[in-house]
């Protein structure tokens, strides 16, 4: 039993601890802001490169990137920081799907994480060899269903947006379209060109040049709603797959139990940023579409992915 010294002990560090979570709440910002990114010219560090200037000056404070390297480096990078505010995680889709795919990941995304706000989205599209006699995801059904096991599509590494596109559409099409993996996006589209596989299902971004040159047909677009990023390409779901919907979110986070004033301050500030022109205009520059969420919004998003594709994910066996 504690004695009544023990008690109070315990309760005045309680009081303590709590209050002086206050004051360094109320404090914040009075150091830089490091939003922790992947490698260097990628996607993530150049999106997280403009959400750092917009934070820079909404804070009075100096915001910057940080990069840290490759696949999960950066998330267990954050998942082991200081839930102060200071450190910053801006990444996409593995962050929740990585768990799904091994079996050593070290942290569970939504107890781990703290979600600040949906920061942009980028939607698959659906795109055969021009050579393909098939004008739209009906006729793409139609066929893959006349011929199973015959038609291939090609994706990068295993587990990656691409490949659940893909997968997902399998599964709730009912064909059968065997997988041809390569090391990545670049390699796949040659050998559509040169139809050595007849499908992919890339992002709207590395797709856009090819469908631009005529080289690939653009049949749908992955998003429930039409996108700037494909104009005047339908949606998988109005075509032929009602329900279909392959779209990656690109999110802010904060290490778990980050205080709540912190993390109310840091989504004001970033989704004002998103609704600005010039934010837009740099995203969608950069293939995505600025967007802006409250946290329960990015939680909400979260779950509903691990819930749909993971069990396209069990179902399929696919792991790293």
């Amino acid at each position: 039993m504690l004695s009544h010294y023990s008690f109070q002990s315990i309760a005045w560090a309680a009081a303590i601890l709590i209050v002086g979570t206050q004051a360094s709440a109320q404090d914040y910002p009075s150091k830089p802001v490091r939003i922790v990114v992947g490698e260097p010219g990628g996607g993530t560090d150049f999106m997280g490169r403009v959400i750092a200037q917009g934070l820079s000056t909404s804070l009075g404070l100096q915001a910057i990137t940080e990069n840290r390297g490759a696949g999960s480096v950066p998330l267990e990078y954050v998942f082991r920081a200081p839930a102060d505010g200071y450190t910053l995680l801006y990444h996409g889709p593995s962050l929740w799907m990585l768990p799904f795919l091994r079996t050593n990941v070290p942290w569970d995304p939504i107890q781990d994480f703290a979600p600040v706000t949906a920061a942009a989205s980028a939607p698959n599209i659906v795109v055969v060899s021009p050579s393909l006699p098939a004008n739209s995801i009906r006729e793409l059904i139609l066929l893959a269903r006349a011929k199973p096991g015959e038609l291939n599509y090609g994706s990068g590494g295993s587990g990656s947006t691409p490949h659940l596109a893909a997968e997902l559409f399998k599964a709730m099409a009912g064909v059968n379209i065997l997988r041809i993996p390569y090391k990545g996006t670049g390699p796949a589209f040659i050998d559509l060109m040169a139809n050595r596989v007849q499908v992919m299902f890339p992002s709207a971004t590395s797709a856009a040049p090819n469908i631009k040159s005529g080289k690939v047909r653009a049949l749908a677009v992955g998003s429930i709603e039409p996108s700037e990023l494909a104009p005047g390409v339908p949606t998988v779901a109005s075509s032929g797959l009602p329900g279909y919907e392959s779209v990656s979110i690109f999110g802010v986070f904060a290490p778990a139990k980050t205080p709540d004033t912190i993390i109310r301050r840091l989504n004001q500030d970033i989704v004002r940023l998103l609704k600005t022109a010039e934010a837009k205009e740099r995203f969608f520059n950069a293939g995505t579409e600025a967007n802006g969420s409250s946290p329960e919004q990015l939680t909400a998003i979260m779950k509903s992915e691990m819930a749909r594709l993971g069990k396209v994910i069990r179902d399929a066996g696919i792991r790293e």
